[in-house]
């Protein structure tokens, strides 16, 4: 599923503005399925979750490179947002902020390329932890989490009673605190309704009719 809306938004890219630029041989889609590959690759199992690797180097043919000419930053964010969204369907973690660099070579042949990834820890690290119903682990940091059905949730629950956008997870300093969007079915933290509640380590969140789970480090 991850991988399908990656490519997807590619697709968009591909025949909206930039079409024109794009227009060859090499297309974005290709990068986008082994950035993912490299993602799935080189994941990590360790305490924090699945580690996937948040930094990516593209290196395109000199032809390829000036064929995608003032569009590569464009591409560049657009790899980046798919790959959070791919890790988000994946219940990946990530150490660091995600980047995508595009660069060329003289020895890459056109309508070829390569991408090597790496996993590079930022300055921030989570310590708390949303707890997913698989085991899989999202980190909380500074950014709001949102939960809900639409795909550009950070958390995406596949559950009809759960709204479009039901809640967030959201950082008051030190404290975690869980905040009702004004949902349909509402939100329980151990088994009582709440529209904002501060978060204990192993409070049950449920949401609709999936239970999660809060943790430190």
């Amino acid at each position: 599923m991850g991988l399908e809306k990656f490519e997807q938004r590619l697709e968009r890219l591909v025949e909206g503005a930039f079409a024109k630029a794009f227009r060859g041989e090499l297309q974005p889609i290709e990068l986008g399925r082994r950035l993912a590959r490299e993602m799935d690759l080189h994941r990590t199992v360790s305490a924090r979750g699945l580690i996937a690797p948040n930094t990516f180097e593209v290196v395109l043919s000199r032809d390829d490179y000036e064929r995608f000419g003032g569009f590569v930053d464009v591409l560049s964010r657009e790899l980046a947002d798919g790959a959070r969204e791919h890790a988000r369907s994946e219940g990946y973690t990530f150490l660091g902020p995600v980047e995508v660099k595009i660069g060329w070579a003289e020895d890459v042949s056109r309508s070829t390329f390569a991408i090597t990834s790496d996993v590079v820890e930022g300055d921030e690290v989570p310590k708390d932890w949303i707890v997913l119903p698989d085991g899989h682990r999202i980190g909380i940091l500074d950014e709001a989490l949102t939960v809900g059905r639409l795909p550009d949730c950070a958390i995406q629950l596949n559950d009809p009673n759960v709204s479009r956008r039901h809640a967030q997870f959201r950082r008051q300093g030190d404290a975690v605190f869980v905040v009702d969007l004004g949902s349909t079915n509402g939100t329980k933290v151990n088994g009582v309704p709440v529209r904002q509640h501060r978060l204990a380590v192993g409070d049950v969140i449920t949401i609709g009719m999936t239970a999660l789970r809060f943790e430190t480090d």
